[in-house]
């Protein structure tokens, strides 16, 4: 293992000799990580460690101790004369340097040592970046200049350049890792001390020489710099080779880190990521919280819709560790989930238990990302609305429009209205009122279309909505709007003729409303789903006698699809649904099945509950079949008995 020759303090010990570094520590010091130190020609000597901390349990004194005789004192006086030692304890020595709360007390702690591994120096190296970058957020390469200047860090830097082949491929890689952190690119990566030392690296990964934890190191470190040219091909190729027994939990998520980093090359390494992802497994209980987001943030990258056994394991692992998460962290967890389809009740009420503790401090972005993920899975959970809902009535005149929307949107979607909702529509409306014109017109429009949604009509805003500037606004470069914005405005033209008729306002154009509220890509209403339609039908034929008494999948003249109407003469006799005339009333009946629930309660969802709404304020007798009802029904005479009681309650007889 090379050894790395630190600069001691020369006035304490004015006659001790540094062997084969001297010469490095004799020049003045280099400005940073830029410079090519000049070689000079020498002897390599055995570099030694001068230690006087703590972190030195185990040492051989340098100047005679016998290694028979009793051991000094792992713990020595600061200000005690330093003493020369030949081994370190690394565990100590990393604690010490974890401890360490910035880069100058780094190099207080490394200025008096004499010689340390090339692996420790170079973990030295790496928590100054560490720190560097934390502080700073340095990007370009630098370093401060007072850590630039100082003799301790140039003698940590030098040998490095000096002798990178001599280097362990820990030591080589964790040097990589610390430069790594300052520069995100090869093409600004001005160090040539990073050049020399990632051409050594290349060197040994075309010599094959490196093991899997070292290809894993090497390729993560080539992810972060992603500079052209990147050997990730010959990294996988090489981890293909060896067993998956070697790998260890780090390294499973490193090689879905660089897969992840060449998405477009993933028809030719899907056979070795399948066997990755039945591997992944069985490590996946021994993952951190980052770890698990990574690898769901991979998977969701390389769209491995096929790897949902280990999405579900790891979805396991988090509900045990969702207060670890960092707020970024947990953001990828469930935009992960959200792709994949992927919820679980467990998982629900982590995510209740972490917003009620964390709350009112939580990141507004990180809640609407919560709130996002219960608007896509439909799920209705009370406690973490009502947080969201304070939430947004102490910050909605500050929060900006995109958000406001975000965080209102899964209200009008799950149908729930706080309790705080007339405090929080009253601010709301304030602050439309003064800056209604800030709020992109989509934006805008979203977000009234859920207001209304959950009766909280926006009157004093749709004379606005339906003006011809606003359209046109609206519409923008393109030559037709969207579908779906064309559906909520024609629901909300609906809602002002229905619920609002004091509204005296300009009415939405002909051409800006839609024939039917559902389509196959963006609809605001839920169609039916057959089995249960299936089930219904039977019954109703059993019921009413024949087909013809009865229609199906009706487009009314009110943009509205009814799943089943029924036609009825004065006296209460069922007509054919192709008689159009001496109809006295119109039975619809809401067959709605799991999709128009939230789903994990009883409770329809916004846009169904507004449909049904207004079919009875058009006049039809809605008679709603949720599924729940109909999966209870043993036999064939129960369900018409059934139907009988729902469609004709007053009645114990049947005329057709």
């Amino acid at each position: 293992m090379a050894l790395i020759t630190l600069r001691r303090t020369l006035a304490q010990r004015p006659g001790l000799g540094l062997h084969g570094a001297a010469w490095a520590l004799k020049d003045p010091p280099v400005s940073g990580l830029h410079r090519v130190a000049a070689v000079r020609p020498g002897r390599p000597g055995r570099f030694r460690v001068r230690f006087h901390h703590a972190c030195c349990q185990k040492f051989h004194s340098e100047n005679g101790h016998d290694p028979g005789g009793p051991a000094p004192s792992a713990v020595q006086d600061p200000d005690a004369t330093p003493q020369d030692v030949r081994s370190v304890d690394a565990q100590l020595f990393h604690q010490r340097l974890d401890g360490c709360a910035s880069s100058q007390e780094v190099l207080r702690f490394l200025e008096p040592l004499s010689v340390l591994p090339d692996t420790l120096a170079a973990s030295a190296l790496r928590r100054i970046c560490e720190l560097e970058q934390g502080a700073g957020d340095r990007a370009d390469g630098t370093l401060p200049g007072q850590v630039q200047e100082s003799h301790v860090f140039h003698a940590l830097c030098v040998p490095f350049q000096r002798a990178p082949t001599s280097l362990s491929d820990s030591g080589l890689l964790t040097a990589l890792q610390a430069l790594a952190l300052l520069c995100e690119g090869l093409q600004s990566a001005k160090s040539s001390l990073l050049l020399d030392l990632l051409a050594e690296a290349q060197r040994r990964l075309q010599a094959r020489t490196l093991d899997v934890r070292s290809l894993c190191v090497l390729g993560e470190i080539l992810v972060k710099l992603r500079g052209p040219g990147c050997p990730f091909k010959l990294i996988i190729c090489q981890l293909q080779d060896k067993k998956l027994e070697e790998f260890a939990p780090e390294d499973v998520v490193a090689l879905y880190r660089i897969l992840q980093a060449c998405p477009e090359k993933l028809d030719q390494h899907q056979p070795f990521l399948n066997r990755i992802n039945t591997f992944a497994l069985s490590v996946a209980s021994q993952l951190s919280p980052t770890q698990i987001s990574q690898v769901l943030t991979a998977l969701v990258v390389l769209d491995q819709t096929q790897a949902l056994p280990l999405v579900i394991k790891l979805g396991k692992g988090v509900v045990r560790l969702i207060p670890r998460f960092t707020d970024a962290e947990l953001g990828r967890v469930l935009e992960a989930f959200i792709h994949f389809g992927h919820s679980d009740r467990f998982f629900t009420q982590g995510l209740e238990r972490h917003v009620a503790s964390r709350s009112p401090s939580l990141d507004p972005e990180v809640l609407g990302q919560i709130l996002g993920y219960c608007s896509r899975k439909q799920i209705l959970s009370t406690p973490i609305l009502n947080a969201a809902a304070d939430t947004l009535l102490c910050q909605v005149e500050k929060l900006p429009p995109a958000q406001v929307c975000d965080f209102l949107e899964p209200f009008g979607k799950l149908n729930y209205v706080p309790p705080n909702a007339s405090a929080l529509f009253g601010k709301l409306e304030s602050r439309l009122l003064s800056q209604f014109k800030t709020f992109p017109p989509k934006t805008l429009l979203k977000l009234l279309h859920s207001c209304s949604l959950l009766e909280f009509h926006p009157v004093n805003f749709m004379a606005k909505l339906f003006s011809p500037y606003f359209l046109q606004q609206l519409q923008g470069g393109d030559p037709h709007l969207d579908r779906l914005a064309l559906a909520r405005l024609t629901q909300l033209f609906l809602t002002s003729l229905l619920e609002c008729p004091f509204y005296k306002g300009p009415r939405l154009l002909p051409q800006f409303r839609v024939n039917s509220l559902l389509t196959p890509c963006c609809s605001l209403e839920s169609p039916m789903e057959f089995p249960l339609y299936k089930s219904v039908m039977l019954g109703l034929i059993e019921l009413l006698g024949a087909r013809w008494y009865f229609a199906s999948k009706v487009l009314s003249p009110y943009c509205y699809t009814l799943d089943v109407e029924i036609k009825l003469d004065e006296e209460g006799f069922v007509l054919p649904f192709t008689v159009n005339e001496d109809v006295h009333r119109r039975l619809v009946l809401c067959i709605d099945g799991p999709k128009r629930f939230c789903v994990n309660c009883r409770h329809l969802l916004g846009a169904e509950a507004t449909k049904q709404r207004h079919l009875r304020l058009l006049g039809y007798q809605v008679v709603q079949i949720p599924f729940y009802e109909i999966e209870m029904l043993k036999s064939k005479f129960e369900l018409v008995d059934y139907l009988q009681r729902k469609l004709f309650p007053q009645r114990t007889g049947m005329h057709w």
